[in-house]
């Protein structure tokens, strides 16, 4: 006769295979996709037209041959680190004065513009306002521009960014922030050396958010731009598959993988703040 003891063990060690069964298969979803196209781009030619998995023969030159043949690719990509530089700080910025106004100021209408932010994300926005933000950024002389890129970004993320922030946010004790105010700490004060550090966490999840989502972004950049030079490295990628010719499917992973590697780079360098931030809520008690 089995015991309760050994009864209880041996659910708690079904359920936890099942769980690591469920990660695993979620983790294989993910990276067989990203390994085949990274084995594709460093296979040969005739390799790439035969069934397997593993290349025969290795080949890096569809490297070479994509930034030979894009001559604007190294542009590009510069375009794509600075319209996702600027569009991460501007936003985090925002989000973080906003999520702090929120909640531990004494705002005016806070309740409307929670309201409206909430009414925002229930719109394609990217969809129903594709007309409305090029003719604003043409008002502006912003089209074809690169840097006009970053104001319609940052207006289209800003409202989950805020969100994020404000989560952060109710989570410190008011108390903390009174005690702070009795001190003699401004609201400047409080939020810069006070809150910030207790907010770290939340801030990376935000920034990592917002990278992911310029970094790839391709409506909006095919639309506000017109030239070669001044597009985004997503755009001159789907270029590369329909518009520069009949481009060998090891030539096109190379530019894929080109194209991802920052994005991938980035989230393993920060991942750990960002799991932190997603799990904690960025404070721990």
């Amino acid at each position: 006769m089995i015991s309760a003891g050994a009864q209880r063990y041996r659910r708690l060690t079904f359920s936890t295979a099942l769980r690591h069964l469920v990660l695993v298969v979620f983790m294989l979803v993910i990276l067989v996709p990203l390994a085949w196209v990274l084995l594709l781009s460093i296979k040969s030619i005739p390799d790439a037209y035969r069934p397997g998995f593993w290349p025969q023969h290795f080949d890096f030159s569809h490297y070479t041959y994509a930034i030979t043949n894009i001559p604007t690719l190294a542009r590009n990509m510069l375009n794509s680190v600075l319209v996702t530089t600027g569009t991460v700080v501007i936003t985090t910025v925002c989000a973080v004065l906003g999520g702090y106004a929120l909640v531990h100021l004494a705002m005016p209408g806070r309740a409307l513009v929670l309201g409206m932010l909430v009414a925002s994300m229930f719109f394609p926005t990217r969809v129903t306002s594709l007309i409305a933000i090029f003719e604003i950024q043409r008002g502006l002389g912003l089209i074809n521009t690169t840097a006009g890129l970053i104001l319609p970004y940052v207006t289209l993320n800003l409202a989950l960014s805020v969100f994020i922030m404000r989560g952060i946010f109710e989570q410190i004790s008011h108390e903390l922030v009174d005690a702070a105010r009795i001190d003699g700490a401004g609201a400047w004060r409080t939020l810069l050396t006070i809150l910030l550090p207790l907010t770290r966490n939340g801030i990376v999840v935000v920034i990592i958010v917002n990278f992911v989502t310029a970094w790839g972004e391709y409506l909006l950049a095919i639309t506000l731009t017109n030239d070669q030079e001044v597009r985004t490295l997503p755009v001159v990628l789907a270029s590369a598959f329909g518009g520069m010719g009949a481009w060998a499917w090891p030539r096109i992973a190379a530019v894929y993988v080109m194209a991802i590697a920052p994005g991938l780079a980035a989230f393993t360098l920060t991942q750990r703040w960002y799991m932190r931030g997603l799990q904690e809520g960025a404070l721990k008690y």
